[in-house]
């Protein structure tokens, strides 16, 4: 059956007026993004989000080669432990460890262990981390290396059970991606901390633009406000971004490597493509184009002489049999023959049919 699916703020509309027994009509259209010379992309993810994990570690050198040409934000989504009933009417927290302050926000258990491994209060933890480390590092120019540096490091050290709330194990991921911890540190106590029944600003912000936004599968990205959803792969947002651009305007990598089998390797490899229709390096020269064209010439008209020649020869044996087959005797008047019947044949036509 065909269907597609509406946000809510929009679907509340519709169902008002049926529910008042009034006759609505929708129309469904397609609208592209006003574009221009640079696109805005966002993140939509968790700490823990499986789904986007190798798009989060190998989309650096995209973002570092596409420069102030695009613009990152990430986001962490955020549950309302309010709406959601985790924070009871005397402000205790109902819903055990996967809320902080008190049940305001509020993560699933990537486990699915509410006495071991990794708890939801801790993947909010880290997403507050992860929001004051692109405030501080990404939000200037949209590029934010050291976030991406710091995100691929806490992957690669501490993304396990033991690991992924072990503060030693986060200072060794800020120590490699250049991050300074008490910098970091005081940005989460400044927003509102995660400790006290009090409001966290900058958890509040993630919260009210993803309602705006109707965040509701994860992850997705967005580029210029368009969706993608899914299984997020670094060429599938790079082509997008590329694409995002008003025609002529697009930066010097997205012409090098949006046509590449490779785009990534490409981008890494500074916009050189290694092999396809890119515009980088990769590319076939004409000398070496001709000269391989003209040695399968040859071989093919090799091959076609070889063939004529075999051909010709097989029919002349064919036209000597069949004239040594039916060839009349010639008698030379005493009743002796003048010759063999294969005389004609065995001389090559030589001898002329008619004396």
């Amino acid at each position: 059956i065909p269907s597609f699916l509406m946000f809510k703020k929009d679907a509340d509309a519709v169902k008002a007026e049926l529910r008042a027994n009034h006759m609505v009509q929708i129309e469904m259209t397609w609208a592209l993004p006003s574009p221009d010379d640079r696109v805005e992309y966002d993140l939509w993810t968790t700490p823990s989000d499986l789904v986007s994990r190798d798009f989060q570690k190998g989309f650096k050198d995209v973002a570092t080669a596409l420069g102030d040409r695009a613009y990152f934000t990430p986001h962490m989504y955020i549950y309302d432990g309010i709406k959601s009933h985790c924070q009871g009417a005397d402000g205790e927290n109902m819903c055990f460890n996967l809320c902080t302050n008190n049940g305001r926000y509020c993560a699933t258990d990537p486990d699915n262990d509410l006495d071991h491994g990794i708890s939801g209060a801790d993947v909010v933890r880290e997403s507050l981390r992860r929001i004051c480390i692109w405030k501080h590092y990404g939000e200037s120019d949209g590029v934010g290396k050291e976030w991406w540096d710091y995100v691929a490091e806490f992957l690669h050290r501490c993304d396990t059970p033991d690991y992924f709330a072990n503060e030693d194990c986060v200072a060794d991921a800020y120590k490699h991606a250049s991050v300074d911890k008490d910098r970091v540190q005081r940005c989460m106590l400044d927003s509102g901390g995660l400790e006290k029944d009090a409001p966290n600003s900058f958890l509040d912000l993630e919260m009210a633009a993803q309602a705006r936004r109707g965040v509701v599968v994860l992850p997705t990205a967005f580029v210029n406000t368009v969706a993608l959803r899914g299984a997020l792969t670094a060429d599938m947002v790079f082509a997008a971004i590329c694409a995002g651009y008003l025609d002529g305007t697009e930066p010097k990598i997205c012409q090098q490597c949006s046509k590449c089998p490779n785009e990534i390797d490409c981008v890494k490899a500074g916009g050189k493509c290694s092999g396809g229709s890119g515009g980088g390096g990769g590319s076939v020269s004409a000398h070496t184009f001709f000269v391989t064209l003209f040695a399968i010439c040859c071989a093919f008209g090799g091959v076609g002489f070889l063939h004529w020649r075999k051909t010709r020869d097989d029919m002349r044996e064919q036209v000597r049999g069949i004239l040594a087959e039916y060839m009349p005797l010639e008698d030379s008047g005493d009743g002796v023959m003048n010759g063999s019947p294969m005389d004609f044949a065995r001389g090559g036509g030589s001898t002329g049919l008619i004396g």
